[in-house]
């Protein structure tokens, strides 16, 4: 990974689109976010992600993802796993987002801008 990259989601434009559409539609996208660790505990296991998020949860909660426990563990689950899965995973969330009708505004070009 390069170093000029200041966020590990900054890599991968899918990605990055992922995270701001979390961060900025946390409220319109909860949903989504549940059917993706829907699906990620018929591969993996409710039991085995409660425990890796026990494990990484925020004490202090800070960071703009921790205020909800479904969208944090949805980011610190895309955050650990390999490069090419969450790939793998932003595109099929944007999916899931087209076939469901939700159409949001991607801030990502304002968004770096800001950073």
């Amino acid at each position: 990974m390069s170093e000029n990259y200041k966020r590990w989601y900054d890599y991968d434009p899918t990605l990055l689109k992922i995270i701001n559409l979390l961060r900025d539609y946390q409220s319109e996208l909860r949903s989504q976010a549940e059917v993706f660790l829907e699906k990620v505990e018929e591969q993996v296991s409710k039991e085995a992600i409660d425990r890796f998020y026990d494990m990484v949860k925020p004490i202090n909660g800070k960071r703009w993802y921790d205020k909800d426990p479904v969208i944090s563990k949805t980011v610190e689950l895309l955050r650990v796993v390999p490069a090419q899965v969450q790939h793998m995973a932003a595109e099929n969330f944007i999916k899931a987002l087209q076939e469901n009708g939700i159409i949001v505004e991607d801030k990502t070009e304002e968004t770096n801008k800001n950073v």
